[in-house]
């Protein structure tokens, strides 16, 4: 079993080498071709303004330039404003989904230790039967009152 559990784990940690490797030159070879885009789209920029200057003057189309960059720039920082609260909904939820798995896995961890000892079974029927009662008052519960309110018309 000792050598299995070793084989296994020489193939993971190869395994793993191999991934990281492939991910390393994947990321060089992303990087390049981005610096080289950058530079690209920077020559670009650049045939444009001269373009510009020749049609409308030096002094317009730099400032025409300057401003288009601002009004960008105003518009990404608006826009990453505006997407925040979904953001921090996500955040949120994630957390909570989070929580949730990591109160479950600590409640299944402990549970064989609970039903060997003499307490055990009430100790984990209790709290069981609560969430069920929950479980049940919240299925049964209005959004603008309590559930045992009648209907009066």
């Amino acid at each position: 079993m000792g050598a299995l559990l070793s084989l296994i784990a020489g193939f993971a940690s190869g395994e793993t080498a191999a991934a990281l490797r492939r991910a390393r030159l994947a990321a060089i070879a992303y990087g390049l071709a981005g610096v080289a885009a950058l530079c690209g789209i920077g020559f670009l920029i650049g045939a444009l303004h001269i373009w510009a200057s020749a049609r409308y003057g030096v002094l317009e189309a730099t400032l025409g330039f300057g401003i288009g960059f601002l009004v960008i720039a105003g518009l990404i920082l608006l826009i990453f404003r505006l997407g925040a609260g979904s953001r921090a909904r996500r955040r949120r939820r994630r957390r909570a989904a989070d929580m949730t798995a990591l109160g479950a896995t600590a409640a299944l961890a402990a549970l064989p230790a609970l039903l060997r000892s003499r307490a055990g079974p009430g100790l984990v029927l209790g709290p069981a039967f609560a969430l069920l009662a929950y479980a049940i008052y919240r299925e049964n519960a209005r959004p603008g009152g309590h559930p045992m309110d009648t209907e009066e018309d």
